[in-house]
């Protein structure tokens, strides 16, 4: 790709602006306050890819928010490469935790970027990663460099577990039909260390309620006397684990892929201190499964943490109180072969056979997904690697991620086609968790490093 480097410098003012006007849109998917900002959202991104090219861009609708498709086709008998990327954004809360105001971005030094950062919710997740795909394309567009033919399909669910995509996917596989899938919604292990994510964990989330009695109670009068369902709760979700952090709900690691030694010892060549790790998150001693180390307990093995939990009395001062229901919303991260269906029903079966009497269960199941495991003889890896050969000066590691991205397998269900992960985030930009951010370098780096990967995609393909 000739004059990528000075495209991008040219233009990195502008690059930067735009994306900062998109992060300023609360596109929170998960809030229907904020429905007319994620609609605003898709409109935007339709005018993006319009303006980098495309020759032909819809707003589809769905029963919930619309996928934003493009396409720009040059010739049929050319390779065909679908971005697929989301443009809504996780909830800021809690807001008091961040240093300025979630969809306020700004540019900021920090350590690991002392060329700045863009603070702003969405800026990683996935606006940031998602918008380096569209001016690549406007790259190549303008300077006549596009290769093969490329299609966008950009949705507004994935925060919220992709709830239309299955059957848009599923009802557009002529629309849709390519050679391979492009996806930039994960990280890399540092600036200096590229890595392309190779695996995804699975992904099974519920929601439980405990209740006990009819209505919230004195506690001086009916404590001791009546189950309280915070304590019943409590203690329900810690028997989930046994002392060696092992998950305790029967059946649940009959189909856990066990790694072998060899491959263990590749995962393990990754630069990684366990030091560094811990200041970084501040914290004295890590924790998880026995019998695995840090990166092996956040990828190849299942987890099963509560996401949140609440009941009874939370404000200010005290209220003396037996609540009558108590409620939690717990993950379970899978590994590939484990069913997140079949999982989820495990946890129900089990959840609810442990309530002591005096309490009644409900266990609801919201959304899940299967895990992936990409190969890394592939035409699409050789080519991704290819590019960041070509753009960091070295060969990635394969890696896989702690990470779902639950409509992954489902694409290569329906569309028959293996998805690439070329993630340029870092574990460091806080995803999910006020302070969000995402390096400025990143960002360009992988407007750089997208177009390779087209040339050598194109190229293998021959």
């Amino acid at each position: 790709m000739q004059n990528i480097q000075s495209y991008v410098n040219q233009h990195k003012e502008r690059f930067l602006n735009e994306l900062i006007e998109l992060l300023k849109i609360p596109s929170i998917s998960a809030d229907s306050a904020y429905k007319n900002d994620v609609l605003k959202t898709a409109d935007e991104i339709k005018i993006s890819l319009e303006k980098a090219g495309c020759n032909h861009v819809e707003i589809c609708k769905t029963d919930g928010y619309p996928i934003v498709y493009g396409e720009k086709i040059i010739d049929k008998n050319l390779p065909t490469i679908l971005v697929y990327g989301h443009y809504d954004v996780q909830p800021p809360d809690p807001l008091n935790l961040w240093n300025s105001p979630p969809f306020e971005p700004v540019i900021k030094s920090t350590e690991l970027h002392p060329e700045g950062a863009i603070f702003a919710r969405g800026a990683c997740d996935d606006k940031g990663q998602m918008y380096m795909h569209v001016k690549a394309l406007e790259f190549m567009t303008s300077t006549n460099q596009l290769p093969c033919n490329v299609k966008f399909m950009i949705e507004g669910e994935e925060e919220v577990g992709s709830v239309n995509l299955s059957k848009f996917v599923k009802t557009n596989q002529e629309k849709l039909k390519n050679d391979v899938i492009l996806i930039s919604d994960t990280g890399m292990i540092s600036k200096d260390t590229p890595s392309i994510t190779t695996g995804l964990r699975g992904l099974s989330y519920v929601e439980v309620e405990v209740t006990g009695p009819n209505r919230d109670l004195h506690s001086g009068l009916y404590g001791g006397a009546v189950a309280n369902p915070i304590n019943i709760l409590s203690k329900m979700i810690a028997s989930l684990h046994d002392e060696n952090n092992h998950i305790t709900i029967p059946g649940f690691y009959d189909k856990v892929e066990e790694l072998s030694k060899a491959e263990r010892e590749q995962m393990a060549k990754a630069p990684f201190s366990l030091e560094n790790y811990k200041k970084a998150l501040d914290i004295e001693a890590v924790y998880g499964e026995e019998g695995y180390t840090t990166n092996e307990r956040n990828s190849i093995r299942p987890t099963l943490d509560v996401n949140g939990i609440w009941g009874g009395y939370t404000g200010e001062g005290a209220k003396t109180v037996i609540a009558s229901k108590a409620y939690a919303k717990i993950s379970m991260r899978l590994v590939p072969h484990q069913d997140w269906e079949e999982i989820t029903q495990l946890f129900k079966k089990h959840f609810e056979s442990i309530a002591p009497k005096g309490a009644r269960v409900k266990v609801t199941p919201h959304h899940g997904g299967q895990g992936y495991v990409t190969p890394i003889d592939s035409i699409g890896y050789k080519a991704a690697s290819k590019a960041y050969q070509d753009s960091f000066g070295k060969e990635p590691i394969p890696q896989r991620s702690g990470g779902s991205i639950p409509i992954v397998a489902l694409f290569e269900q329906e569309l028959k086609s293996k998805t690439i992960l070329m993630g340029f985030g870092l574990d460091s930009d806080a995803i999910h968790s006020p302070n969000e951010h995402f390096g400025v370098w990143n960002y360009l780096k992988g407007i750089e490093t997208i177009p390779l990967f087209y040339k050598y995609f194109t190229e293998l393909s021959k």
